[in-house]
């Protein structure tokens, strides 16, 4: 972890801070093969900051099957207990269209940028 308690970065994940948001960026497969490198990024944004805002950004992915989205469903219920709301970000065609086939567009409300993200 570092001074602000996020993780190193993955072949798959990595995490920073911008403005008053963690920032949890996917890269690559999504997976169970995967989810070792996705697990801890996941888990820190959870549970820092107070309420806590995380965006998902999902500009990198290059797939993601439903066992990822599983470990996206797990965090932001983790964030939503602590009082705190997520945001996605995702321009991904054949990303956003497993989104609407699990009606996950519904719960996450994907952006295209990650400004749109970011406001209130």
């Amino acid at each position: 972890m570092n001074e602000e308690g996020l993780p190193p970065p993955t072949a798959y994940a990595r995490s920073y801070r911008l403005a008053r948001a963690t920032v949890v960026e996917l890269a690559g497969e999504i997976d169970l093969g995967s989810a070792y490198g996705v697990h801890p990024h996941l888990d820190a944004a959870a549970f820092t900051g107070s309420p806590p805002l995380v965006v998902f950004d999902l500009g990198p992915l290059e797939f993601i099957d439903c066992y990822g989205l599983t470990l996206l469903v797990r965090a932001r219920r983790r964030v939503l207990d602590r009082g705190g709301r997520t945001a996605m970000v995702c321009a991904h065609r054949q990303t956003l269209r497993l989104l609407a086939l699990t009606g996950l567009d519904a719960v996450f409300h994907p952006v295209r940028t990650l400004d749109e993200a970011l406001l209130p």
